[in-house]
């Protein structure tokens, strides 16, 4: 397993993991699913949805294989499918540039995205402890799936 540990400038509450060599394009058009959802999907890309703006932490994770989960430590956790022909897994900020550039093996990988912390909001939006974390592994084409769905309280 390889894990990294960044901070991510959360521009329009969005950060992207995404294969950066084929020019990826973010997806402009949101659904009030979407939004509810905190992912959403678009070719060569998933876009993580995080609650405020600011920097957030961010976890990736890459494994041989489905590493599981406990979903009593998570608040919200959605599955799908991310097709990384070049190999150049990147975490990009939405309005930034990259924050982390990783090479894997080209190919479709599982994608698990856990949240946690999200009701630690302050009353402007800006601070709190919510954690991302994104885990990858070798797997097949899927459609997005909200495993454990946050509802803000």
């Amino acid at each position: 397993m390889k894990r990294h540990e960044v901070k991510v400038a959360v521009d329009y509450h969005q950060f992207y993991v995404w294969d950066a060599g084929v020019e990826p394009q973010a997806p402009e058009e949101y659904t009030d699913e979407d939004v509810r959802r905190l992912v959403k999907v678009s070719p060569h890309v998933v876009v993580v949805q995080p609650v405020r703006q600011g920097s957030v932490p961010v976890q990736l994770e890459i494994h041989e294989s489905d590493p599981g989960v406990e979903s009593g430590d998570w608040q919200h956790i959605v599955e799908c499918a991310l097709d990384l022909p070049s190999g150049k897994l990147q975490v990009h900020e939405c309005t930034g540039g990259p924050v982390l550039d990783v090479e894997v093996q080209p190919g479709v990988y599982d994608v698990r995205v856990l949240i946690t912390g999200l009701d630690s909001l302050s009353e402007d939006g800006f601070d709190g402890d919510d954690v991302y974390r994104v885990i990858l592994w070798r797997g097949e084409p899927r459609p997005l799936r909200v495993v454990k769905q946050w509802e803000a309280g």
